[in-house]
């Protein structure tokens, strides 16, 4: 089977039957899961748990999703577990909020929450050469990666790549945030090191109801209808990109990875299956602003500072619908945001890594554009 083959499969509902058929389909078109999987493995299934939200509001992986995920590998005589790390509280919180914790319980698989830190030594990393990951996913024979296809405000779009950040405990997430600081580009390179270093056997991508707007916690569920899968991330992430109109070059991660010279990242390397990309594009996917912090990172020194912020895109708080509940605050990895009788957020020192709005549980934090990018023409 070739690593730079991507499946595309239609799928109008998350109906179980409806969703066992078509991923069974979906996966049979790059060999069967069985080329994934074998009899007497134990399995980590990595969704997406960002945070307790219901399956309707298309934050987390569907469990529709994850229990035809779970049968597949039974099927296949190999033993599933279910685990992740969101980015607030726990994942048994946020699996029973979601729908995935009852799916755990029908068929009897353990949910695992990813709690203790080891490092990695990563001698063949790009950028970095050591990583911290949760020791619960070292244990596993191989990972299934179950993302949920969204936008991202930092990273545009969190597809394959971007879903396995969860494989790092909770409470150190904000620290690599705080690693990479301003530049994008370099928390997408931790990212694609991340994800070579982990290597997930098989990423299945839940775009039946996808994510649009101000992702990945508080956009606008979008029926997409489609279910994508692949061996490689970043041909799978490319193959997306390109049904939903984005330019590469706008997705860090992809930017990153065409940089580095990986074949997936250019769309006439990838094989793909089942459905064809034309026929199957999504017309007028909604994308979050742009950001332009690697630009403003170029520019000379002396006027770096003074434009930076009429550049760039930034958090911005819409007091009508925040509640005060100081969360954004509390995950802020640069420690820049202050309630007072409002949310205060230092601009300045803000790295743009997005968390409080990834965070907000109202969605009253969103993306704003700089006013000078608003009248630069291309930028």
């Amino acid at each position: 089977m070739a690593s730079n083959k991507v499946s595309i499969t239609r799928c109008g509902s998350y109906a179980e039957g409806s969703v066992q058929k078509a991923l069974r389909e979906n996966i049979d078109a790059l060999g069967g899961v069985e080329s994934f999987v074998k009899k007497g493995e134990e399995i980590l299934i990595k969704p997406n748990l960002l945070s307790g939200k219901p399956p309707e509001a298309a934050v987390t992986t569907h469990p529709s999703v994850v229990k035809a995920m779970i049968l597949l590998i039974k099927d296949a005589g190999a033993r599933p577990y279910v685990g992740d790390s969101p980015g607030l509280g726990t994942a048994r919180k946020a699996a029973e909020k979601c729908g995935i914790l009852e799916v755990c319980r029908q068929t009897q698989t353990e949910l695992i929450e990813f709690k203790e830190l080891v490092f990695a030594e990563n001698p063949e990393g790009h950028t970095f050469k050591r990583l911290e990951v949760a020791k619960e996913v070292l244990s596993f024979d191989g990972i299934i990666n179950l993302p949920k296809l969204k936008t991202h405000a930092q990273m545009y779009l969190t597809l394959g790549v971007k879903n396995m950040f969860g494989c790092v405990p909770g409470k150190l997430k904000p620290q690599w945030h705080l690693s990479a600081g301003v530049d994008s580009m370099d928390f997408a390179s931790m990212l694609l090191d991340l994800y070579m270093f982990l290597k997930p056997r098989l990423t299945v991508i839940d775009g039946i109801v996808s994510m649009e707007g101000n992702g990945p916690g508080s956009g606008t569920p979008r029926h997409t209808n489609l279910i994508f899968s692949g061996a490689d991330c970043i041909s799978l992430d490319t193959v997306i990109a390109e049904a939903l109109g984005a330019k590469p070059e706008s997705i860090p991660i992809l930017k990153a990875a065409r940089l580095r010279g990986m074949k997936g990242a250019l769309l006439k390397n990838i094989e793909v299956v089942g459905e064809k990309i034309e026929e199957i594009r999504v017309k007028d996917f909604v994308f979050p602003p742009l950001l332009s912090v690697n630009f403003a990172s170029s520019l000379p020194c002396f006027i770096d500072k003074r434009i930076r912020k009429a550049l760039t895109s930034r958090p911005h708080v819409r007091e009508e619908d925040c509640n005060l509940c100081s969360i954004c605050v509390e995950v802020c990895p640069a420690d820049v945001m202050e309630k007072t009788g409002r949310i205060i957020i230092d601009y300045d020192r803000c790295i743009r890594c997005y968390c409080c709005q990834e965070m907000c549980p109202k969605g009253a934090i969103a993306p704003k554009e700089g006013w000078l990018k608003k009248i630069i023409p291309g930028m």
